[in-house]
């Protein structure tokens, strides 16, 4: 799931995020490596939680 979301935030908003799989962690522990720096704006990170939900549910995935 780690690496379609990364693919559906690249693809559909031009958002570049790294997915951490297998082997780095544990199968069924990937995740996304997001680094925020002080050049992003708030704007930005607004634009990133849309996005981030966005692909997340079109993933399949719940929010909790």
């Amino acid at each position: 799931a780690a690496s379609e979301i990364c693919e559906r935030l690249s693809n559909d908003h031009g958002i570049y995020i790294q997915a951490i799989n297998y082997p780095t962690v544990a199968r069924g522990e990937e995740r996304l490596r997001i680094v925020p720096n002080p050049h992003h704006t708030m704007k930005m990170i607004d634009d990133l939680v849309f996005s981030l939900v966005d692909a997340w549910i079109k993933t399949g995935l719940s929010l909790n």
